[in-house]
């Protein structure tokens, strides 16, 4: 229809039409549109909805479907209802049918690492952040799949997720629900899980769209940032969704962009979201998030959840007196009924629901695989791990007994079928000729007690975080510092198991012998741990961001970047700026480390963090070599490149047992171009065994070697010589392999 309003749609006075004249009416436009031939509108289509013709496209048959839906019918779609005045199950939000045309409810849950909203019968999976630490996007393509079964089977056919956002803050307390800190990283984990969700049935949801990258006064906090950072850090992850994951719908943010809340700001939802990266599905707004409803609706906010305050009633007045042409609700409706005919919902039968026992052995297995994949090793001393010729162990720690934190709070929160402890999974693990003992850790002399009369002392910590709340600060909560350092003093052989969902400062790390951080590991959670500790499985998990070594040495250290001030700092250059909308912001976080964002802060403050990104130590060693790069010199044409780069590398593994690897590739630009001085562009996981040697091919895209040209608004590549770095880490001292590539403008 191209935009143009409904012949259907004047009013009210389409209610008055019986449906026998609306059947015909439709037939016939239906007909002249040359969309259905008569053989095909009065067969497989049947004579009353010839939009469920499963052989036209998604858009003629939502053309077609428009066409028959009156007012109330379309102002219905664009809008949830609340449980009070339309009981549904247990989803987060939910669309009623309309039996009359057709349209299949949309049931919307939640759950990052698993089905949520109370549902029980379920898998709890290990959290994002730690599935994205394996570097494995064929692992989070199978987590996006076990995921997409069980939201379907319970019903779900939009699935509230996955979280993109960039982590920003270390504080953040959402961190444990993405996949970190980089661009590159999270935009290809994303893909791979929203291809995995996806091909299962559910329509994936990328959110939260944009900017939002922390939870303090989040539904007031306006966050003012450059469009160069904006192009280049947070809109690349929410790319590739679109691009490589074919995502179905995004969800606009609680935080106001440079002014304008997200959910009506037309820079966010049509020029960069539709018009520059080229969505086609649709935006529904966080839970809330709505705040007007012409505004909203003619910014694209095609759907406000969970009920319609300014959807419903509102936005019909607004549409009946022209706030709101039909033309612009009409694409609001389209953009949902597109994706749902593209995305099967008319077409699929959905046998589950939020009573249907979802969970499985087969879950279950690969729950405790994506923990084992996900771990990392951060310290070895010593090789005192794996555990080997040892009598006795002390497990210590709240988090090692009766309450191991598997999983993270708010909307990610899974009602796991069951918890493996820590003790239990070692126990199980060691066998009978091993002594395994164990304290809480709450009496600190009972703690070190425990630890010295054992071979090894294992104490487990842990860090809580939730949606809704940021950590006040990056160390252990209650005495966990103290217990560490308490434990290590009484027994030579500690080792520290850290369950959170993001950094931690570590005081007592030279006190330790080895560290691993497990995440938020899931239902598996005692034998994954027990996996990793006895060897059973080799820890190639890496670090998906930066750990910090003080609370000050990170990216957004000063109070105008996080909590946040109340002031716009002069002269700070942003698109687009409405100081009028200023004035009732309470809060603002303002941008200004600009492209420096997690590890890139790191190197261009030349400030050494604990560990940095990328790193993660494994049980046998690995060596890289031959690093060969093509082309070495590229030609660009109109100031962009448009060919690939290859690199490839050999890896041997030069250790006594199998082990994985990740090859990670960065490039270094030339410094005129004002960029950090390196970044991650490629990356791929190889599995070898005892001296075996593989080459490794990884492609960089010519966006690796181009920058966002804020004065002409567009991509180019400017011409210079370009570093490809290749190595295990983003550390310099870890990127052995290095090769130049020059840029020639022609």
């Amino acid at each position: 229809m191209g935009g143009r309003a409904s012949p259907f749609q004047s009013g009210e006075k389409h209610t008055v039409r019986t449906k026998t004249d609306s059947v015909a009416l439709i037939a016939c436009l239906a007909l002249a549109m040359g969309v259905v031939s008569t053989m095909t509108f009065c067969g497989r289509a049947g004579a009353g909805r010839p939009w469920m013709n499963r052989s036209l496209s998604a858009e003629q048959r939502a053309n077609l479907l428009l066409h028959a839906m009156t007012l109330n019918d379309e102002i219905a779609l664009v809008h949830g209802v609340s449980r009070k005045a339309h009981p549904f199950e247990g989803y987060a939000g939910f669309v009623p049918a309309n039996p009359r045309l057709g349209i299949p409810a949309l049931k919307e849950a939640d759950g990052r690492a698993g089905v949520g909203n109370g549902a029980k019968d379920v898998t709890l999976l290990p959290a994002p952040l730690c599935a994205s630490a394996s570097w494995d996007t064929a692992l989070m393509n199978e987590y996006g799949s076990v995921l997409g079964e069980e939201e379907w089977g319970k019903g779900t056919n939009v699935f509230l997720g996955p979280t993109i956002d960039i982590v920003r803050v270390p504080e953040w307390g959402r961190a444990f629900e993405t996949y970190g800190e980089d661009p590159y990283l999270n935009g290809q984990m994303a893909a791979a899980e929203i291809k995995g969700v996806q091909s299962q049935g559910p329509i994936a949801n990328a959110n939260m769209y944009l900017t939002m990258n922390q939870e303090t006064n989040r539904f007031r906090q306006n966050t003012v940032v450059d469009e160069r950072t904006l192009q280049e850090i947070y809109l690349p992850p929410f790319q590739a969704a679109i691009q490589r994951g074919q995502v179905g719908t995004f969800m606009c943010a609680y935080v106001k962009a440079n002014g304008i809340p997200s959910c009506e700001n037309p820079e966010l939802l049509t020029t960069f979201l539709r018009k520059e990266l080229g969505f086609e599905g649709w935006v529904l707004s966080d839970w809330g998030a709505t705040h007007s409803t012409v505004a909203s609706a003619k910014a694209g906010l095609d759907q406000e959840m969970p009920t319609g305050r300014y959807y419903g009633q509102s936005l019909k007045a607004a549409v009946q007196d022209g706030g709101v042409s039909q033309a612009t609700l009409n694409e609001l409706d389209r953009r949902i009924l597109v994706t749902m005919f593209r995305h099967g919902l008319f077409d699929k039968h959905q046998p589950g629901n939020w009573n249907t026992d979802v969970g499985s052995r087969e879950h279950a297995l690969f729950s405790s695989k994506a923990a084992e994949e996900g771990a990392v090793l951060l310290k070895d001393e010593d090789h005192i791990l794996p555990l080997a010729g040892i009598r006795s162990i002390a497990v210590i720690g709240a988090d090692g007994g009766a309450k191991p934190l598997a999983e993270g709070g708010g909307s990610s929160y899974v009602v796991a079928p069951y918890v493996v402890s820590p003790v239990e999974g070692i126990r199980n693990r060691a066998g009978k000729n091993v002594r395994v003992t164990y304290a809480d850790g709450s009496d600190l002399a009972q703690a070190a007690k425990l630890a010295r009369a054992a071979s090894v002392a294992i104490v487990f910590a842990d860090s809580w975080e939730t949606e809704g709340a940021d950590r006040p600060n990056l160390n252990l909560p209650r005495n966990q510092n103290q217990l560490v350092s308490i434990v290590a003093r009484t027994n030579s052989h500690t080792v520290v198991v850290l369950n959170t969902g993001g950094a931690v400062l570590m005081p007592w790390i030279n006190e330790v012998r080895g560290i691993v951080e497990a995440w938020y590991p899931g239902q598996e959670d005692g034998n994954t741990i027990a996996a990793i500790l006895f060897g059973d499985v080799d820890p190639a998990g890496k670090l998906p961001l930066t750990f910090p070594r003080t609370e000050s040495a990170v990216p957004t250290g000063t109070p105008e970047q996080w909590p946040g001030g109340t002031q716009t700092p002069h002269g700070f250059h942003v698109i687009p700026i409405h100081p009028s909308r200023m004035s009732g912001v309470e809060g603002t976080s303002v941008y200004s480390e600009k492209l420096d964002v997690g590890y890139r802060w790191y190197d261009a403050s030349q400030v050494h963090p604990l560990f940095p990104f990328g790193y993660g130590l494994s049980y046998t060693t690995f060596k890289l070599s031959h690093l060969q790069v093509t082309p070495t010199k590229l030609d660009t044409a109109a100031g962009l490149l448009t060919q690939d780069v290859n690199v490839q590398v050999v890896v041997t593994n030069t250790g006594r047992r199998a082990g994985a690897e990740v090859v990670q590739a960065y490039v270094k630009q030339p410094a005129e171009n004002g960029e950090p001085p390196r970044q991650l562009c490629a990356f791929a996981k190889v599995f070898l065994n005892p001296g075996q040697t593989s080459p490794v091919t990884l492609i960089l895209r010519p966006r690796s070697f181009s920058i966002y040209d804020t004065a002409a608004r567009q991509w180019r590549s400017p011409a210079g010589t370009y570093q490809v770095l290749v190595g295990t880490s983003s550390a310099l001292r870890d990127l052995p392999l290095r090769n130049n590539l020059a840029v020639v403008s022609q």
